[in-house]
């Protein structure tokens, strides 16, 4: 009898540690080569529940002030090989190891009553939707799921796009339309056609230096992650964090790197501070000195400080019809006479800035520049 109830015991075991082992997910694969067909290849995330989660290893992290793409909002991850760590830098990307995967997912919040398939969703700020490690896929929408991964060679951008069903991601290196309606919380409508770039497009904006032409980072820099972060365990600081987890080196105190401000908090910086970091995050990778439109001679990411590499009384270089019929890129105390806000205020194609990225205006970021405008002195005469 007793050896019988062993036999059952010891049966009742390795059906557990089985089923154990087929619930427990694989871990993140690097692909040192090659171009995975499906995002679930990676192992960065996984659906499990009608949730997104997170494996073993990725590490989620915010930007202060993040870049507009048509009101969606982003899930962002890191990912580096164990041992591995990246090099700090105070102002440019840091330097990652190779087998780094970084991931940003692109996700709407579903709007009540509409269908599981509606082209329907919200235009909000972000809620924190992301809670307890996980993404609840009967809240939001998931779009796409950007990666990008550092080989031997250099980095590679691979965007997926995510299936009806929210259960996998399909590479589409030519990039797919989606069709939305975003709707307001008064339930006014805009329709929105969501461009998922293809990879040369993804080249366009991570191609920050010109004559290289290599994909970099944009976000992950000093001044975009030096903020606080709700982890599983408790809010830290993200630099702090990378430090604790091993996957960041030589970095100082957060209260000895930059900081670049949120563009929303009003109350804890200034105008001038907010507008710098919203143009640096949004403009400031294709119009630096280095970078795609450094000949047009206006520069806006957060290292220039010259007034007219700034667009102050700057006459246009090469805009065309982008400028509206306005003389220069910033009248100071005139918004409606700048350049930058006619850009930016345009959903026209030959003529809005950005150039990609965008199907429909960010009212909250023009409102911002034309009140940064409206508030500098002097004139262009």
């Amino acid at each position: 009898m007793t050896a019988t109830r062993t036999r059952i015991a010891l049966l009742l075991l390795l059906s557990w540690l089985v089923a154990a082992c087929e619930r427990a997910p694989a871990p993140v694969r690097f692909h040192a080569e090659g171009q995975p067909a499906l995002l679930s290849e990676w192992g960065v995330l996984r659906v499990a529940d009608r949730q997104l989660r997170l494996n073993e290893g990725v590490v989620p992290y915010e930007l202060n002030t993040p870049l507009f793409s048509d009101y969606a909002h982003k899930l962002r991850t890191v990912w580096m090989p164990k041992g591995a760590a990246a090099r700090y830098s105070a102002e440019g990307a840091f330097e990652f190891p190779v087998g780094t995967v970084v991931s940003k997912t692109f996700y709407y919040p579903r709007v009540p009553g509409e269908a599981a398939g509606s082209e329907v969703v919200a235009r909000s700020g972000s809620a924190g939707e992301f809670r307890d490690g996980a993404l609840d896929l009967n809240q939001v929408r998931l779009i796409e799921t950007r990666l990008l991964v550092r080989r031997q060679d250099g980095w590679i951008a691979l965007p997926y796009v995510w299936n009806a069903e929210q259960t996998e991601a399909k590479l589409m290196r030519g990039g797919e339309l989606v069709a939305l309606s975003l709707q307001d919380a008064d339930g006014s409508r805009e329709s929105a056609t969501y461009q998922v770039p293809d990879q040369n497009q993804c080249g366009g904006c991570h191609g920050t230096d010109i004559k290289s032409k290599a994909l970099q980072p944009i976000g992950l820099k000093a001044r975009h992650l030096n903020r606080d972060f709700d982890y599983p365990d408790g809010r830290a600081n993200q630099l702090a964090q990378w430090q604790r987890l091993g996957y960041l080196r030589d970095a100082p105190a957060p209260s000895a790197a930059p900081h670049a401000a949120d563009w929303r908090d009003s109350a804890r910086a200034s105008l001038d501070a907010r507008a710098r970091a919203y143009l640096d995050i949004n403009c400031g990778h294709c119009h630096s000195p280095k970078g795609p439109g450094n000949t047009s001679g206006l520069w806006l990411d957060a290292a220039t400080a010259e007034p007219l590499r700034l667009g102050r009384c700057k006459l246009p270089i090469a805009a065309g019809k982008g400028t509206g019929d306005r003389r220069h890129d910033i009248v100071p105390g005139d918004p409606d006479a700048s350049i930058l806000v006619y850009r930016m205020d345009s959903d026209d194609p030959s003529a809005m800035m950005p150039e990609v990225g965008r199907s429909v205006v960010h009212r909250e970021g023009v409102t911002l520049i034309r009140e940064w405008i409206a508030a500098q002195q002097g004139d262009c005469g």
